[in-house]
C-alpha cells in the first residue's frame, strides 16, 4: 500500500511565508531604488562637490600673490639695533608707487604705499620685547610680490640699567680738593655711564670711577647711565668740600 505525502499546510504557516515572501519583494525594490538613486544621483552629486572643492581650492591658488625676483625688495631704514618704544614706524625706499609690506618675525604687520620719490613709512608696529625681525616686501601694480628684504635685528628694552654709587654718600664732608666717586653699573656693550656729565669707563665687573675737582662749598654729584636702547637711570649725591 502506497502512503502519499501529505501537501496540507497549517494556515499559520501559509501566512507566515507569505509575509516572508512579501517583505522579500519589498526589500528588492528598496535596493532597486536605492541603486538607482545611488547612480543617478547620489554619486555625481559627490563627485560635483569634490569637483566644486577642487576648483576652489585651484581658484585660491591662483589668487595668491606670486612673488616674482625681478622686483626689488623694499629698502628698511632702522637706525639703531635696540629701542625702549614699545611701537616704531618702518621708513625706508621702494619702486614708486608700489605697495610695502612690513613683517614683524614673518608676520604681516602693516601695508603701505610709497610715494612718488619712492620712500615710505609705515604704521607703529607693535613690538615683542626682547628681539624682533623685520623685513619688508614690495607689490607691484599686478599684485606681485618681492622676495623678502634682508630681516633686520630690533630689540626692545624697556628696562632702567642698574646704577649705584658708592662713594661719596649723600651730604658728605670732604677737605680734599679732588674726590673720586666710584660706584657700580650694568655691564653692557653699549652701557654709557657719565659723572657730571664726563664719561666714565666700567670695568668688566662693573665697577667704575671719576675723580674730580670740587669747588669750595657744596657739589652736586650727579651720575647717569644709559643702555643701547635709551633707557636710563640717575642718581645724585650732595658732596660738601670744605678745607
Amino acid at each position: 500500500m502506497k502512503r502519499y505525502k501529505s501537501r496540507y499546510k497549517p494556515f499559520s504557516i501559509k501566512r507566515s511565508e507569505k509575509r516572508v515572501r512579501q517583505r522579500l519583494f519589498l526589500s528588492i525594490i528598496i535596493i532597486a531604488v536605492f541603486g538607482f538613486a545611488l547612480i543617478s544621483w547620489i554619486l555625481p552629486t559627490f563627485i560635483g562637490g569634490l569637483s566644486v572643492l577642487n576648483q576652489f581650492k585651484t581658484t585660491t591658488k591662483i589668487t595668491e600673490t606670486i612673488e616674482d625676483t625681478t622686483i626689488a625688495p623694499p629698502v628698511l631704514n632702522i637706525p639703531y639695533e635696540a629701542t625702549n618704544s614699545a611701537a616704531i614706524s618702518i621708513k625706508g625706499y621702494a619702486q614708486s608707487s608700489y605697495f610695502v609690506e612690513i613683517y614683524l618675525d614673518d608676520e604681516l604687520k602693516s601695508t603701505t604705499k610709497a610715494r612718488e620719490d619712492g620712500s615710505f613709512i609705515s604704521d607703529p608696529i607693535e613690538l615683542n620685547i626682547g628681539s624682533n625681525f623685520i623685513s619688508g616686501k614690495a607689490v607691484n601694480l599686478e599684485d606681485k610680490k618681492s622676495l623678502s628684504s634682508k630681516p633686520i635685528k630690533v630689540v626692545f628694552d624697556n628696562e632702567k640699567p642698574t646704577l649705584e654709587i658708592n662713594s661719596p654718600s649723600d651730604n658728605q664732608e670732604t677737605k680734599e680738593k679732588k674726590f673720586t666717586v666710584s660706584g657700580l653699573a650694568e655691564t653692557q656693550d653699549e652701557i654709557d655711564v657719565r659723572v657730571n656729565n664726563f664719561r666714565v669707563i666700567v670695568q668688566a665687573d662693573g665697577k667704575y670711577s671719576y675723580t674730580l675737582e670740587l669747588s669750595e662749598g657744596e657739589n652736586i654729584i650727579t651720575v647717569t647711565a644709559t643702555d643701547g636702547a635709551g633707557n636710563s637711570s640717575q642718581l645724585t649725591r650732595r658732596l660738601v668740600y670744605q678745607p
